[in-house]
């Protein structure tokens, strides 16, 4: 079949990310003798320069790596901690029902920067001065700007010009939106990375790269922020001024950590994915519940299978609003939910016509609590609400956020999937002495007590991160993952059927026309639901959307190349492969 580009294949070394620039950079790591770990840091670090709107060193990553030594694989959590100042009570004394997206109220954590120096310590090789050089090089000379950056700092400049003026210092050079291929440098992050090395001092790489984990998380990193956060109101999409709570104690408190992956067996594949502090178990739940159907039989294109895996979704992504949360503070039942008898009870409730009810399921007499026709109604606030729709909502920040995603597979075997994000330059403040924001995560909790994402003080938000990996027949297969917010579970969902059942390769499946639902409650402020909604790339025939609506589907077509920037890399009869996703026109894979 045809494809945008090849898949490629090599057997040194693959990557795949989001930009090409980073994707270069991870491969210019593999040839220098470097692994996947190694790799993975470099063109991460590479990312918060060439896609800025889409993730930066304020943010999170949750990376899934298997270690070609151990055997093992294993997850480290990149996603920060709400401060211990955000209480329900202290929001509720603000008049506010949802934390915002924007500003200094949903600040958390960073997690992003002691993930990767984490992974680097522990399974990588390099120094961290050699990882960072890429990056440190990029911002100080220039990268060349995409054009969605430009159109996301337009967005924003009124925003910049009259509130936050740390961000146009950054983003707005001699007062002007950066062009479209110009070369956009970052002088002050890259005196942040290098004050950083330069404290980042020990008597071996490992006591070297703890050092530069204290600087940022107790030393001038965090107290930059916490001066920042104490003495500065910034406006945010309330349309009033709010002081951030993020402080100093936040950083030092926190530290990444590493747990083992959440597993579900396939048809022959082992579903590697984080915890129930992300979204990544509604991509196993969806696979427990696709088991009991002929996914094989039916045309990856048509009408049936688009039903039967959106069907499927719903229920799945029901129980995620139902029951996933910060496991120390809330009990996730996750055995149960990828249990054979429960799924074969689920799975009872996927007919012919679509549903338009949002059904979690009911675990040891307990039912959680949805409410879709709250989440309905406040759908509206998109486009009727003060301080929200266009042009007001570009004004205040809130205009499209995304994330990241980066493979590799090194010549040993080591294979890493990660989806960092966050720390977006459109949602928070430049933190002046560093050159870069602080992510917004916080706006993924409920303030109502009892529910299980609401807000605790030190609890992780339910992030919709989720990078994937798999092993088929027990060894490792693949590694793949997509930006999206909400829709990357679904997205990698349909990507991994079309693989597994219907023998398509890596670029195959990633071109082939794709599709989501919005049915449920979307993770992000204001945490609205559009019942029913089906959207369907262009390239689907108008009889296969004619018999989603006829079957209660409120389908409608978008773009034809709009759905997912997925990519993925695998090891396969002694070769890897990898592939990007066309779509956005920045995805690329690289390898020998």
């Amino acid at each position: 079949m045809f494809t945008t580009r090849p898949e490629i294949a090599g057997t040194f070394g693959v990557v795949a990310t989001t930009h090409w620039i980073a994707s270069a950079v991870g491969m210019a790591v593999l040839e220098r003798g470097g692994n996947a770990f190694d790799a993975a840091v470099a063109a991460a670090f590479t990312l918060n320069l060439a896609e800025p709107h889409l993730n930066g060193p304020g943010g999170d990553a949750p990376i899934i790596l298997h270690d070609a030594r151990s055997g093992r694989q294993r997850v480290i959590c990149g996603q920060g901690v709400a401060p211990q100042a955000a209480t329900p009570a202290h929001f509720a004394g603000l008049g506010l029902d949802l934390i915002p997206a924007t500003g200094l109220l949903p600040a958390v954590v960073p997690g992003a920067f002691d993930a990767w120096m984490l992974l680097l310590r522990d399974w990588g090789t390099w120094e961290l001065a050699d990882v960072l050089a890429y990056a440190i090089g990029y911002a100080e000379a220039g990268i060349p700007i995409v054009p969605r950056i430009s159109a996301t700092i337009e967005g924003v400049r009124p925003l910049f010009e009259t509130e936050w003026k740390s961000s146009a210092a950054v983003y707005l050079p001699g007062g002007q939106v950066p062009a479209p291929g110009s070369l956009f440098a970052r002088p002050a992050l890259a005196a942040t990375w290098r004050r950083l090395l330069a404290e980042a001092v020990g008597a071996s790489r490992e006591a070297r790269i703890e050092a530069a984990r204290g600087a940022f998380y107790r030393g001038f990193v965090a107290e930059a922020v916490d001066r920042f956060f104490r003495t500065e109101e910034v406006l945010d999409v309330t349309g009033k001024h709010h002081r951030g709570l993020l402080a100093a104690s936040d950083f030092a408190a926190w530290e990444a950590t590493v747990e083992d992956p959440a597993r579900y067996d396939y048809h022959g594949h082992t579903v590697l994915k984080c915890g129930v502090w992300s979204q990544g178990p509604v991509l196993l739940q969806q696979l427990a519940l696709l088991a009991g159907f002929d996914i094989g039989a039916m045309d990856p294109t048509g009408a049936e299978f688009v039903h039967t895996v959106v069907e499927c979704a719903k229920l799945a992504y029901a129980d995620r609003e139902g029951w996933y949360g910060e496991p120390r503070f809330t009990d996730v039942p996750l055995a149960t939910l990828l249990s054979e008898t429960y799924n074969a009870e689920r799975r009872r409730l996927v007919g012919r016509d679509a549903s338009l009810a949002l059904r979690p399921g009911t675990i040891d007499g307990r039912t959680p609590t949805v409410d879709l026709d709250a989440a309905a109604a406040r759908a509206a606030l998109l486009t009727r609400a003060p301080g929200a729709g266009e042009p007001t909502v570009a004004r205040l920040g809130v205009i499209g956020a995304d994330t990241c995603h980066i493979d590799a597979i090194d010549r040993w075997g080591n294979m890493v999937s990660a989806t960092p994000s966050g720390g977006w330059l459109q949602s928070s403040p430049v933190i002046p002495e560093l050159g870069f924001p602080m992510g917004t995560r916080g706006q993924m909790f409920w303030l109502q007590p009892g529910l299980a994402a609401s807000l605790h003080p030190g609890a992780r938000p339910r992030t919709t991160l989720s990078p994937s990996m798999a092993l088929r027949d027990g060894k490792p297969w693949m590694s793949f993952g997509t930006p999206g917010g909400d829709q990357q579970d679904q997205w990698q969902t349909i990507f991994f059927l079309r693989m597994v059942h219907h023998n398509l390769n890596i670029q195959e499946a990633i071109d082939l026309p794709s599709f989501h639902s919005e049915h449920f409650t979307s993770s992000f402020w204001p945490r609205a639901a559009r019942p029913g909604k089906l959207v369907i790339e262009g390239r689907f025939s108008d009889a296969v959307l004619a018999e989603l609506q006829a079957r209660g589907h409120r389908a409608e077509k978008g773009e034809d190349w709009s759905e997912g920037r997925l990519s993925a890399a695998r090891i396969e009869a002694g070769q890897m492969h990898t592939g990007a996703n066309p779509r956005g026109m920045q995805g690329y894979a690289v390898g020998r």
